[in-house]
């Protein structure tokens, strides 16, 4: 899981070098495009907790079919996604930031990262798949050779190498989006290779099974969209304070989100863990994994949220090479840091909820703490009262902080485990 923000990741550490406008417009545009394919990945979740369940109850081949159907639903619905959204995205963007500089660069880096959406919504359906079926290794593989292809496609196509043009912004934007379509080739071959025998490709889901894919991959994917769209209105919160203040969101929010993949490739495991449990009518041993994998995931992000806390400037400078924009992400990184275990909490126990099928209680604690509680009072606090970057990141640490105690009351209280998957 280290590796899977890193399309992001590599995107705004190469793109730093051309300036704050142009980092603000990696940033702003890949939060629009993760609020954009939101809905489609929620797939994953519905495919990880079905194919689980099936897995502990040893009915291999009805995983198999469950991936079948979730790839299918994909391939129907994300190729109208990306053309809709593509039409969308020249006459809103402006909407959500009105500096020149940064809608310049920021359109075509969206279009070529929404021409993806097919490729992405595949590949988090295997992802669940293979999670479910204890098979992370060829997921780990598959991220690997896809961000290496990211990796160099971005130092081509961004700075012009190779005889290629220097498209800047753009080429970012189609680096990444040629490097899902390569990862998606490849775990085409490794089901085939790999689970062909199960029935990948060879049978379909019953319209049961396929009504309860669908009854937790919606849910997922609407908690999925309304975080991102949150997202995308925290930044267009934090652009009315300033495009520094943006620039330097955006590198916060890209360490954050690759710090804490540790913690979710747990929750991932927890999630199978449970789903597999629950298949074979062990409740207790469900609930206790989650609190296992709790306490490895807090010591696991407290360690990884020290340097954010001791040495915030040289995290930072991976990133910002304007020392003014440095210093204001400077206090917000550390408060980061200090927050890590409770974004390991938050993370272990909604993810074993989602395991056990109790999807649309975790959307509705996550929209209501991030778009009733967090958004509001941030604005208020950031442009209305004039507390900053600093400001909105205090109370972003405390919402989080709600949203994790919320989780762990809901399982302790254990109506999950009467769910049927």
């Amino acid at each position: 899981m280290v590796s899977q923000n890193l399309l992001n990741i590599v995107d705004t550490a190469m793109v730093g070098f051309l300036g704050d406008a142009a980092l603000a417009a990696v940033g702003l545009g890949g939060f629009i495009v993760f609020m954009c394919q939101a809905l489609i990945l929620g797939i994953s979740t519905g495919v990880q907790t079905s194919a689980a369940r099936r897995k502990g109850e040893g009915k291999p081949e009805r995983a198999a079919a469950i991936l079948n159907a979730a790839l299918l639903l994909v391939l129907i619905v994300a190729p109208v996604f990306s053309v809709v959204l593509m039409q969308l995205a020249e006459p809103v963007f402006p909407y959500l930031n009105s500096d020149v500089a940064v809608i310049e660069p920021g359109v075509p880096y969206i279009e070529w990262r929404l021409g993806a959406i097919v490729f992405v919504g595949m590949n988090f359906a295997f992802r669940g798949y293979w999670n479910a079926l204890d098979l992370s290794r060829l997921y780990m593989k598959t991220l690997i050779l896809m961000h290496a292809t990211n990796i160099v496609l971005n130092y081509v196509l961004i700075f012009g190498k190779f005889g290629a043009p220097a498209l800047g912004v753009t080429g970012a934007g189609m680096a990444s989006a040629i490097s899902m379509a390569v990862g998606t080739l490849i775990y085409f071959y490794l089901g085939m290779k790999h689970v062909r025998q199960d029935g990948f490709l060879r049978c379909m889901a019953t319209r049961a099974e396929i009504g309860s894919l669908i009854r937790i991959s919606v849910p997922s994917g609407l908690q999925q969209l309304f975080f991102a769209a949150g997202l995308v209105a925290m930044f267009w919160i934090i652009g009315r304070i300033g495009t520094p203040e943006l620039a330097a969101a955006n590198v916060l929010i890209t360490v954050l989100l690759f710090a804490i993949l540790p913690g979710l490739g747990l929750g991932l495991a927890c999630a199978t863990l449970v789903g597999q449990a629950l298949g074979k009518r062990d409740a207790d041993d469900a609930y206790q994994w989650t609190w296992d994998v709790a306490k490895v995931t807090v010591v696991l992000l407290t360690v990884l949220g020290l340097p954010m806390w001791l040495v915030p400037d040289l995290v930072s400078s991976i990133f910002i090479h304007e020392p003014s924009t440095r210093e204001l992400a400077r206090w917000p990184m550390r408060i980061m840091g200090l927050t890590m275990p409770i974004e390991a909490i938050s993370f272990a126990f909604m993810h074993g909820m989602l395991g056990a099928g109790d999807a649309r209680r975790v959307m509705t604690v996550s929209v209501t703490t991030q778009w009733l509680l967090f958004l509001p009072l941030a604005f208020v606090i950031g442009p209305v009262l004039g507390h900053g970057l600093l400001g909105v990141w205090l109370w972003q640490g405390s919402t989080r902080a709600v949203q994790a105690w919320t989780f762990v009351s809901m399982w302790r209280g254990r109506k999950w485990q009467h769910i049927e998957v």
